[in-house]
């Protein structure tokens, strides 16, 4: 059975509402979103959504990412503590604005930093912290603010909808990031969003998404180094919509993964990637954890298999971690300068294999499966049927 795509109208639940709005914003005239109405409804409701005093769309997840970090304004050779497990858009801005990413470690099972791998990474350049909800998985975020004495920034564009402890991801850290690319759980094409409650720093952040431009204030002027980041009428139009389908995609992706999830707790070598009690997850993919132990050649002989019977699949999700990029191991920023990394100490530059245990172990162990709210139970029973065949064909009896 053929699954659904997020990369295409079989996996996307886009229509009518799209297209009236669409239709109403070309009528208009007005594509920007400085003049037009589309964006501030977006903005509006998406702060009411998760529970923000204010929200500002942007033009990427990246550029969220990018607008919180401007925020924090570090200065160049301040440290910023990221995970080697993310998405590379959540890690380059950091050496766009001249400070560094200090790496942590990772917990072994659910490849998201942790409390204490954030405080192993601490020094006194530490200026803040990104933690990403890795699947739609929520990060002990909660732990990470309480001890961390920085902004931290939470970067949720996998994570729609989900919870710590009664909590909403987004509404924990200084800032929460969203991103309304093609395969998130809403989807503009591209498009992000940035929220948060303190009013200097969101001010701060709406600027710099204009070039650093007050737009609306008295007296305006350039204030300070800044980008177009801004979003269009078109893109705000289309997450309008999207946004009314939000709770109905996320329960929906939540009942097709329950199902899945219950179904391989009886297959050998595979392991549920833990979710604590009292969270919420909203499963932007379904991360497994392989045994190599009981599954001969562990992940990759796994995606293999599942390949031959037309079932994608990510063994280690990415394949090195960022650290591992040539952007690092080669230092390759502004020209031959190497800039900011010059700036760096030793430490923070030390990628040293012995220092990242638990990155090293999920990315041995992770097998990643796609999803999207269009899966159905038939969907669901086509791949645990298949998870079940390869694993009799790389040798694993049950």
């Amino acid at each position: 059975m053929p699954l659904p795509s997020d990369q295409d109208a079989s996996g996307r639940t886009l229509g009518a509402a799209e297209l009236a709005r669409l239709e109403a914003v070309i009528a208009s005239g007005t594509l920007t979103s400085t003049k037009g109405v589309q964006t501030p409804e977006l903005e509006s409701r998406f702060a009411a959504l998760v529970g923000r005093r204010g929200a500002i769309a942007c033009s990427s997840g990246t550029a969220a990412v990018h607008t919180a970090i401007a925020a924090v304004d570090p200065e160049p050779g301040d440290e910023i503590i990221t995970s080697p497990i993310t998405d590379i858009g959540a890690i380059t801005p950091i050496l766009f604005h001249g400070a560094i990413p200090r790496f942590a470690d990772v917990d072994p099972a659910s490849g998201m930093v942790t409390a204490e791998t954030v405080a192993a990474a601490r020094s006194d350049r530490t200026r803040a912290v990104v933690v990403t909800h890795l699947f739609g998985i929520p990060a002990p975020v909660d732990a990470i603010v309480a001890a961390a004495e920085v902004p931290v920034i939470e970067d949720c564009a996998q994570a729609y909808g989900a919870a710590r402890g009664g909590a909403a991801v987004g509404t924990i850290g200084t800032f929460g990031c969203f991103s309304l690319q093609q395969g998130k759980h809403i989807t503009t094409g591209e498009g992000g969003v940035v929220v948060g409650d303190d009013a200097a720093l969101m001010r701060r952040a709406r600027v710099f998404v204009n070039k650093g431009w007050p737009y609306g204030e008295a007296d305006p002027d350039h204030e300070f180094l800044a980008l177009n980041l801004r979003i269009s009428e078109l893109q705000s139009a289309v997450a309008n919509a999207q946004l009314d389908r939000l709770v109905a995609a996320v329960d929906a992706r939540r009942t097709s993964v329950e199902r899945f999830l219950d179904a391989i707790t009886a297959l050998p070598g595979l392991e549920v990637t833990p979710v604590a009690a009292g969270d919420v997850a909203t499963w932007w993919k379904v991360p497994v954890l392989v045994d190599p132990a009981v599954v001969p050649g562990g992940p990759r002989a796994l995606a293999a298999e599942l390949a031959t019977r037309g079932i994608a699949s990510a063994p280690r999700y990415i394949q090195k971690p960022a650290f591992a990029c040539r952007i690092f191991t080669e230092q390759r920023t502004f020209g031959t300068s190497r800039w900011p990394f010059t700036l760096a100490t030793a430490e923070a530059l030390d990628y040293a294999a012995e220092r990242f245990p638990g990155t090293t172990t999920y990315l041995d162990r992770v097998l990643v499966l796609p999803w999207n709210e269009r899966y159905e139970s038939s969907h669901v029973d086509t791949v645990v049927a298949a998870l079940s065949s390869a694993l009799r064909a790389v040798g694993v009896v049950a």
